[in-house]
This record gives structure tokens, sequence and C-alpha cells, in this order.
């Protein structure tokens, strides 16, 4: 299976051109690529494939081989490979997701993509359809019980659901294998969760770590970074626009409220490409 390492800081994916290869068992086959011992190293696999709706389809799966929705930096990368290597020569493009189709802005310097805007859509906010339970119209500040402490936790779906925690602690020092787990697997989220556990620096700063369902804390998360802008605003903590810092770097996020697109913008890099032979299981 030929392949291309990618990452959109930090948050790495294997991307495979389906326009010209066949993946039979992409579940399996995001476990087996994405282990980062015994097989290339990701956070997932990305299909790239044709698309009738759109000008390219995205199929992604976490590194547990569970499908996603969406993925923010994964779908950046995507604009970056399709341009790079040479299957559109478009700088605004269309791709398709389970979370609907999303439009891109490409940022060229000398003839290849570094910087991708996406319109991301608008933050859905009814528990029911994040999904979340949860009484009200929506799941603003609300109190969550987690291994016996209770946090409060604001829930947006992005597409692919999130739980956000604005914390005084610093979330550097926190111990995110202890509890991420326990947030992601919570009985109040019927398809896991995606949970951010955030500082707010400033009105226009907001800093963040992930712990992404099925992955673990991966280093960005660019659904989780638009999601955390949204709660943040929802909760009066931050303006519309705002740089959002990852463990991989920064992502810039704007969102003028209700029912208007959320705009994501962030780079996208190509680490190597290669040539993985499969296990005859998967072939």
């Amino acid at each position: 299976m030929k392949f291309t390492k990618m990452h959109g800081i930090g948050n790495d994916y294997v991307y495979v051109n389906c326009l010209a290869e066949t993946v039979a068992h992409p579940e399996e086959t995001a476990k087996y690529v994405s282990d980062r011992h015994f097989g290339i190293g990701a956070d997932g696999l990305i299909l790239i494939k044709p698309s009738k709706n759109a000008d390219f389809e995205m199929e992604m799966y976490n590194a547990d081989g569970s499908r996603g929705e969406m993925c923010g930096n994964g779908i950046r990368c995507v604009a970056k490979y399709v341009y790079d290597y040479g299957l559109t020569d478009k700088t605004k493009i269309s791709v398709e997701t389970l979370a609907g189709i999303k439009h891109l802005d490409l940022t060229l310097e000398q003839g290849k993509v570094s910087l991708v805007k996406v319109d991301m859509g608008a933050p859905e906010l009814s528990p029911e359809k994040i999904p979340v339970l949860a009484s009200g119209a929506q799941a603003v500040d609300i109190p969550l019980e987690v291994d016996g402490k209770t946090y409060q936790v604001t829930c947006v779906s992005m597409g692919n659901p999130h739980c956000v925690i604005f914390m005084e602690e610093d979330v550097r020092t926190l111990d995110l294998e202890k509890i991420g787990s326990s947030f992601e697997h919570h009985p109040n989220f019927p398809k896991r969760i995606n949970t951010e556990f955030v500082n707010v620096i400033d009105k226009h700063t907001l800093r963040m770590r992930v712990w992404e369902r099925g992955s673990g804390e991966t280093l960005a998360c660019g659904t989780g970074a638009c999601a955390v802008l949204a709660a943040a605003i929802l909760n009066g903590k931050a303006d519309q626009e705002a740089t959002v810092q990852l463990l991989g770097g920064d992502l810039h996020i704007s969102w003028q409220g209700g029912t208007a697109p959320i705009y994501m913008t962030g780079p996208a890099a190509t680490v190597f490409d290669g040539e993985a032979p499969l296990p005859q299981e998967l072939l």
C-alpha cells in the first residue's frame, strides 16, 4: 500500500490516495498502520476518495479503527495532498465528509500549499444531536461527575462530539492519561466524546489539551479547537476570533455566533511518502 505521512500541527495521519489505491479493510488497516511501534505510527488513517457530490471525499479512521465523522487537521492535509500531488489545480475545493461537505481555501508558497482555511460549518448545540444526555436546549456550563469529581462542561458538535472544560489549573500539568478515558466512555455520551481541557489566557487566546475518542491524547484537534472557541464565546470567555494554542502549534479560529460557520485556519505538512507491506489478512 502506497501512502503519505502528513500532519496538521502534530496531529498525524497516514493518507492513502484511493483514486489509485484500494484499502480493502480500512478499520483493521487503521489499527495496523497507526501503531507507533509495529506500524507506521499515526493518530489514524485517512483515505482520499472520489466523490459524486464534491471535489473529493475524506474517509477518516481513528487509531482504534473506529470511523470518525470529521477531522479538522486531517482535512487541511487532504487539501495539501490533492493540490501538491497534482490531483487538482484549484485553490478553492470542496471535500465530502460524514459531517457534510466542507469548503476549503488554499494558500500557496512556492507552488505548494502552506495554509488552509476551512469552513467548518455552524456548531451544533442541541444535546440530542451532539449527542449528550442533558436537559434543556443547550448543554452549556452544566455539571458532569467524572471519577467522583464534578466538572462544569459545555458540549458542542462540530460534526463529531466535543466536551469542553475550562480550568483554573494549568492544563499543561494535567494528568490526561488518568482522566481522559473516563470522559470518553462516560455514560452521558452515547457515541463517546472528544474532550478539551482549556485555559483562558485572554479574550483572544485559549490554551487547550485534547483527548480524542479512539486515539487518546493527540498534539492537536481541529474540530476540538473550533468547539473550544464556540464554548468560550457561549460562556462569555472569548471574543469572536482567537488563537487556540495546542501542543503541536496554533490555530486561528473565528465565529460570528448563531448559525454562522466557524472558520479554522492552520498549516498542513507532508512528512514522507512510503510503501507499506500489509499482512495477508488486510489484502
